[in-house]
Parts: C-alpha cells; sequence; structure tokens
C-alpha cells in the first residue's frame, strides 16, 4: 500500500514538472514551490517503514564505523605517541652511554697525560738529582784533593823542619866538644842557625 502510494507522489511530481512554465524549453522550468514540497511530504509520509528502519540503521551502523575509526586512529596515535616516547628514551640512553663512554674516555686521556708528565717530572727530578750529585761528587774530590795536598805540603815543610832540626842538632853536639874547650862561657844560642823553612 505504502509502495503504491510512493509511486502514485512520484507520478504526480512528475506531472507537475510537466505543467511547469518553461522559461528555456528542455532546460529551465517554473514550478509552483508550494505543490513540489507537499508532493515530496507526501513521498516521505509514503516511504516503508522498513525502508525508514533500514535507514536508521545504516545511519547506526555509519555512527558505529565512524566511532571504530576514531577509537583505531586514537589506538593508532597512542601506539604511535608510546613508541615514540620509547624511541625518545632509547635515544636518551644511547646518548647518556655515548656522554658516559666520551667522560670514560676523557679521563683516561687525562690519567695517561698526568702518568705521562709525572713520569716525566720524576725523571727530571732523578736527571737533576744524579746531575746535582755529581757536581757534589766533583766538588768534593776536588776538596779532598785540595786538603790533601796541602796536607802534603805541610808534611813536607815539616819533615824539612825535623830534617833541619837534626841537621842542626848534629852540628851542635860536633861544635859543642870543641867550643867549649876553646870558648868556655860562650852562649851556644847565638851560634843556632836558621834551618827553619817558612
Amino acid at each position: 500500500m505504502q509502495q503504491s502510494g510512493v509511486l502514485e507522489t512520484v507520478k504526480l511530481l512528475e506531472l507537475a514538472v510537466e505543467e511547469g512554465f518553461p522559461i528555456f524549453p528542455g532546460k529551465y522550468v517554473v514550478l509552483k514551490t508550494e505543490e513540489i514540497m507537499q508532493l515530496i511530504d507526501r513521498i516521505y509520509a509514503s516511504i516503508p517503514i522498513e525502508i525508514k528502519e533500514a535507514r536508521d540503521f545504516l545511519d547506526r551502523i555509519e555512527q558505529v564505523k565512524m566511532a571504530a575509526q576514531q577509537e583505531a586512529e586514537k589506538m593508532i596515535a597512542d601506539a604511535q605517541m608510546e613508541a615514540d616516547r620509547k624511541l625518545s628514551e632509547a635515544d636518551f640512553i644511547k646518548a647518556v652511554e655515548r656522554e658516559g663512554i666520551r667522560i670514560r674516555n676523557q679521563v683516561q686521556e687525562e690519567c695517561e697525560e698526568l702518568k705521562r708528565k709525572a713520569l716525566e717530572e720524576a725523571d727530571n727530578i732523578r736527571s737533576q738529582a744524579s746531575e746535582d750529585a755529581m757536581k757534589t761528587k766533583e766538588g768534593a774530590e776536588l776538596y779532598v784533593e785540595q786538603v790533601l795536598t796541602n796536607l802534603e805540603t805541610d808534611l813536607t815543610r815539616l819533615k824539612q823542619i825535623v830534617k833541619n832540626g837534626q841537621i842542626f842538632l848534629e852540628q851542635s853536639r860536633k861544635e859543642s866538644g870543641s867550643a867549649s874547650s876553646l870558648y868556655p862561657g860562650q852562649d851556644m844560642k847565638k851560634k843556632i842557625p836558621d834551618y827553619v823553612m817558612k
């Protein structure tokens, strides 16, 4: 019944279009707006309930599809954000590891440099100490040699003094035997020659 009503209303709509006032034949026609709207309302009213329900069902399906699509897009966006976050964390961890390796290498290089400088300084100190010790030894040897030379000179002088004294005593003994008889009471001290070397 409703389907036949729809068809009748569509025929009436066609008839209204045909009865319209043509402006350009085959292109534009002047129609009665009120009459056309009434016919359209009758078409809507004549649509079977099943079609309306099917249309509502299709609308609900479309809404469900849109909601599911939005949910899927949200899940994809969340997954992308989580992936980006994890990737960012991984990049951060890698950056921290790289920085740690860089700092460790820098510390090792600085320690090696300090060790090198310390060894170099120790070598310099050892070389300087050896040089100072050598100079001190040479100075001590020169001093000892000078002291021994002076001692030798002094001993030679003392030996000569002793020898001169012995000669003087010998001569004094020889002269005292004859002089005592020839020159009694003569002062022997005036006759002592000066044999001491100065």
